[in-house]
């Protein structure tokens, strides 16, 4: 490797081309990053200062030596500054035309900086960029019409800066001619058989700011293969992923997608500033080369652009996804990617894949309206697919449901109705696009031709204005103000209109009555409303009742056969080899015993899910995963908590890091239990791993 100073335009002048790999990203600085540089620019060109650095281009050529030949650059770090220079430069040259500012006419410009006059095809532009960027930048270079799919960013960055220089004096193009001119770059020029690019690029990167995860996993899985088996790869692979996902949603989705593809491969949540290097971790580990790695991942990008970006092709599917996509429970994907996958191989069934779909729905939203902590499910779902017996596919997802108990049960029928009746439904979630989402689910139930109803509003028949008119206070009774308060916000109390703006505040008869009124509505919500000749809490409960009916048909709890549910458990319930009386330590009687049968019992009262596993060095209590291992020891217990040292708030500091030392049991912390007195301040070092454990994750 080789660095050296450079003054940009110079570097630009003297190299024949620069060629972006297929493997780089695409454009995409945005208006953000370009004004940044423009004002860079224009301050350093009306000032006395005698240059600017604006970072560096790291390119490979075959030789140690700089740019003396007539042969590409293969830019692995620079190209979005690149790119934004020579869309600059072309703006500027159509603004200047045959004037000259500083040296700069429109022909110095193209002949020197945009384009190889003498050459013709691809090897005529001085920057090649890759896919549909290509497409759009030469035809921006040659000032043609854009092609039909074009670029995005590379289009409105060129427009950015062409209204830019159409507002400046000509005092201020001055001033960016001189700025351009004084621009500084770090020339660093790679050996391919001296030195490894991609450990240099990981280095100059490490921020993960410029790079997303994703583009650092391309990188990775291209960058050391030869030329044509990029090419081959790439377009066999990753470009038809990009296709998939499209311009805006690739930048906005694909890392969460490779998020969710890791949790599910290897069952552990990656924190999303870190799925770069535990791409990495897992590659390794599988041992599949990257045609295999490559492959493998086109698959399952197909299937969540299907579930996650409505592009699902059957129409059925299509509304599942749909209606689960509205809850933004983007925790389940990790499982939903597992049971997409075994839709398309036949070992699940269309209908019992929806049926799963609709349960995950109905199990967040039971849980949503239920008041249940969130934080919990992206845990819930990671680990969901460990209980599947694919045999049983659609009762074992059931079974599963079912035996959920305290933070991740699914709420019965009774507690849903309970809840749902006296539930601000109005505030729930109306800072999402979801706030609608259940009056439009109740409304499109067994609607083989659903209602759009993207146009209507949310309408409280009792208004929530508190200076209610003589009419509705002689409906409501002496009591008006406390029912109002009680029950505006209700499912008793809200509809769907179109006319929100016209019903106002009027009475209940009014807004049945008028034009566009409850009596002329095409929408199943307000058909009972028709029949009603006034509006009061008895009317609000029942309608409040009936629909609270019709949710449980839309929202269904997994039902089986209590003898099905029997066998499940049982099956949990299969003895280990170990015991109590398998430890030396703990046998009937003993001072270790007592003191382990306390702790036991505190431990499990913590929280109804915890389990107890018994393996042959120690106990371990577990809830998703290890909480606790307790490993006995003569007169005392010896606890492994499973949380970082750090992490942990230990007053009386008895604590000992053991991250890396070797031990028995899961977590980094030690902490030596001798006497009963201490059990309290034990339990409240294991309650933060709990919290830990679940206070951390992704609330919907």
């Amino acid at each position: 490797m080789k660095a050296t100073e450079a003054n940009l335009l110079e570097f630009i002048k003297k190299s024949n081309q620069f060629s972006i790999p297929i493997y780089q990203r695409l454009y995409s600085w945005t208006e953000k990053e370009c004004e940044r540089l423009w004002d860079d620019i224009i301050t350093t060109g009306s000032r006395n200062v005698p240059s600017h650095f604006i970072g560096s281009i790291m390119y490979i050529e075959k030789g140690l030596y700089q740019i003396t030949k007539p042969e590409p650059l293969l830019i692995i770090d620079g190209q979005q500054r690149l790119t934004t220079i020579s869309l600059l430069l072309e703006a500027l040259a159509r603004q200047i035309g045959d004037n000259e500012i500083e040296g700069f006419s429109a022909k110095k410009i193209r002949n020197y900086y945009l384009i190889n006059p003498l050459e013709n095809g691809d090897r005529k532009y001085k920057l090649l960029l890759s896919q549909n960027d290509r497409n759009t930048y030469i035809s921006i270079i040659e000032q043609r019409e854009y092609p039909k799919d074009f670029s995005v960013r590379i289009k409105d960055i060129f427009e950015y800066f062409t209204n830019k220089i159409d507002k400046l004096s000509e005092n201020d193009i001055q001033n960016l001619c001189l700025g351009l001119l004084k621009l500084f770059i770090v020339d660093i020029s790679l050996n391919r058989d001296q030195d490894n690019p991609q450990l240099i690029f990981e280095s100059m990167n490490s921020t993960g700011k410029d790079l997303s995860q994703a583009d650092l996993i391309r990188n990775f899985m291209l960058m050391r293969l030869d030329g044509e088996t990029q090419k081959r790869l790439y377009e066999y692979y990753w470009r038809p992923m990009e296709l998939e996902f499209g311009q805006e949603a690739y930048s906005s989705y694909f890392d969460s997608f490779m998020r969710h593809y890791l949790t599910m491969k290897t069952g552990n949540i990656p924190k999303i500033d870190e799925v770069y290097e535990e791409f990495k971790n897992y590659f390794y580990n599988t041992q599949r080369d990257n045609e295999e790695e490559l492959k493998e991942l086109k698959k399952y990008a197909a299937y969540f652009c299907a579930m996650a970006l409505d592009k699902e092709e059957d129409k059925k599917l299509k509304e599942a996804f749909s209606d689960l996509r509205e809850l933004k429970v983007d925790v389940s994907y990790p499982l939903l990617l597992e049971l997409y996958n075994d839709y398309k191989i036949d070992i699940l069934s269309k209908n019992d894949f929806i049926e799963i779909i609709k349960l995950i729905e109905s199990y967040v939203f039971r849980r949503a309206v239920c008041g249940i902590p969130t934080n919990s499910l992206n845990k819930t779902f990671a680990s969901f697919g460990k209980s599947i017996i694919k045999e049983k596919y659609l009762e074992s997802v059931k079974a599963h449901f079912n035996k959920m108990t305290s933070y991740r049960r699914f709420p019965n029928d009774e507690e849903f109705v309970t809840e749902l009746k006296y539930r601000d439904l109005y505030n729930f979630r109306r800072k999402s696009r979801s706030s609608k989402y259940w009056l439009r689910r109740l409304e499109n139930h067994d609607r083989k031709e659903r209602v759009n109803v993207s146009e209507y509003t949310i309408e409280h028949i009792l208004p929530q204005n508190n200076n209610l008119n003589h009419d509705w206070r002689q409906a409501l009774g002496p009591d008006w103000e406390k029912i109002q308060q009680k029950y505006v916000h209700t499912i008793g109390n809200l509809t769907l209109t179109g006319y929100n703006s016209e019903y106002n505040d009027n009475f209940f008869t009014d807004k049945r009555d008028m034009k566009g009124g409850f009596r002329e509505s095409p929408l199943k919500l307000n058909r009972e409303l028709a029949n009603l000749d006034t509006w009061n809490e008895e009317t609000i409960l029942q309608r409040a009742e009936d629909l609270s009916k019709e949710a449980l048909k839309v929202w269904q709890y997994p039902q089986l056969d209590q003898t099905i549910l029997d066998q499940y458990r049982k099956k949990e319930e299969t003895l280990t080899e170990y015991s109590l009386d398998s430890y030396e330590f703990l046998k009937e009687g003993s001072k270790t015993r007592t003191l382990f049968e306390k702790l036991r019992k505190e431990i499990l009262y913590l929280d109804s899910e915890i389990t107890q596993e018994y393996l042959k060095q120690y106990i371990a209590y577990k809830l998703e995963t290890n909480i606790v291992d307790v490993v006995p020891q003569k007169d005392k217990l010896k606890l492994f908590i499973n949380i970082k040292y750090n992490e942990l708030n230990d007053p009386k500091k008895l604590c000992r890091d053991v991250s890396q030392t070797g031990h028995w049991g899961n977590g980094d912390v030690e902490v030596i239990l001798e006497s009963e007195e201490e059990i309290d301040y034990i339990i409240s070092l294991v309650r933060q791993a709990i919290e830990k454990q679940f206070g951390n994750g992704e609330s919907i």
